[in-house]
């Protein structure tokens, strides 16, 4: 199962011939490289497609309430998906790169770009990369990225914060073009917030840029942004292993499983007892026991897997989005109780919902906001406690197919 999330929509990939049902592959895990049988495959969009986001073309709906397939010409061949506020970047496991949906700024990355917001389109592919072998894509607000087998980093968009990293003095960039700046490094992961990057290069090393109005590049205060890579010095000697970016706040974990943050923080998004921003990364301590192995994030919260499946949320709740049955702020991160009986494996956030994943039982979990059917019910509303997101895998008893 493939799945990445915007504030409105959801994308999902679907294994038919497993007897779970479904596997999560997360955009941001070593885990999406695994082969699957690509004649099994489906895929599955729900939410808002006002945009043409969901790439189901010749449709009228502007949302999507229960996961629909995505009759995609690719799609038995999904590698990872990103999605952005209005737009969505698909990757195939052959290395080509897709998308659709809004492309006012030149996200999509298409050479002719159209102002029109192509709502009944489907995907189109990206042929300005067709001769490299892409291996990750990550999409911000405007703008997008994509990482190919040598380490070299392509983006494309909007730069009016600089978040293209060749700086273009806010420019408009409608196709892929390699950032100059770490042609020397070898990235091995990308991520994109709103309007900033990171980038992981194979030492550990920590680059980023684009947006700092809230710290959110860990380079300290003062500067709202900048259009050129720039190394994370208060990281340096740390040897990092996985990043991480929500909207205006940004993550870091450690070889040895220490965990960092900086950034926004006016909700204790950061997760360390506090609310203020902060524009370098500070270790949250409380978490360096439970062993965090993979960090999801959402516009103003975040969300810790821990290596033993337990899920920890903090931050903004106003829209039930951190699963503890209340819609309360944590500025420290607190265990989602109604998810302590299984063993998650995979998380992903939206700008304002959460998805989690229960191999064992094949099924997908979703809390927050819901009004434009993002949380996969039959009706749009908020949720502020886990629930099973009732796809075309699942029988309408609530059991697997395969069960009933």
């Amino acid at each position: 199962l493939e799945l990445k999330l915007s504030i409105y929509r959801n994308i999902l990939s679907v294994n038919r011939s497993q007897k779970q049902g479904v596997r999560f592959i997360s955009k941001r895990c070593n885990s999406s490289r695994e082969s699957l049988n690509s004649r099994q495959m489906a895929t599955y969009g729900w939410g808002s497609t006002a945009n043409g986001e969901l790439g189901l073309g010749g449709i009228e709906e502007d949302i999507i309430l229960t996961p629909r397939e995505i009759h995609w010409l690719e799609g038995a061949e999904l590698d990872q998906a990103a999605c952005g506020t209005s737009h969505t970047l698909l990757l195939t496991k052959q290395g080509k790169v897709y998308s659709c949906g809004s492309n006012d700024f030149g996200q999509l990355g298409h050479d002719h770009p159209s102002r029109k917001r192509p709502r009944m389109s489907c995907f189109k592919f990206i042929s300005s990369l067709e001769n490299y072998t892409i291996t990750q894509v990550s999409s911000g607000a405007t703008h997008s990225m994509a990482l190919n087998e040598w380490g070299q980093v392509f983006t494309w968009g909007s730069d009016t914060h600089g978040q293209l990293g060749n700086e273009l003095l806010g420019a408009i960039q409608a196709t892929p073009r390699i950032v100059r700046s770490l042609s020397t490094k070898h990235v091995v992961q990308i991520v994109c917030g709103h309007f900033h990057c990171l980038a992981l290069t194979n030492s550990g090393e920590i680059f980023a840029w684009g947006a700092n109005n809230f710290g959110q590049l860990g380079l300290g205060p003062g500067t709202e942004k900048v259009s050129k890579p720039a190394l994370v010095e208060a990281l340096s000697g740390i040897p990092i292993a996985f990043i991480c970016c929500g909207s205006n706040h940004s993550f870091a974990v450690s070889t040895s499983g220490a965990v960092f943050a900086w950034g926004k923080n006016n909700f204790g998004q950061l997760g360390l007892n506090d609310d203020s921003h902060h524009a370098y990364p500070q270790q949250i301590r409380g978490l360096r026991s439970l062993g965090v192995r993979h960090i999801a994030c959402g516009d103003d919260f975040s969300v810790f897997l821990t290596a033993d499946g337990r899920v920890f949320t903090c931050g903004l709740g106003t829209n039930g989005q951190l699963g503890h049955g209340v819609n309360n702020n944590e500025i420290t991160p607190r265990m989602v109780l109604e998810l302590a009986g299984s063993t998650i494996t995979q998380v992903s956030c939206g700008r304002k919902h959460t998805l989690a994943f229960v191999p064992s039982r094949g099924r997908v979990y979703g809390f927050g906001l819901g009004h434009s059917g993002q949380l996969g019910m039959s009706k749009p509303r908020n949720v502020s406690i886990p629930q099973v997101v009732i796809g075309p895998w699942i029988s309408p008893s609530g059991l697997m197919e395969d069960e009933g």
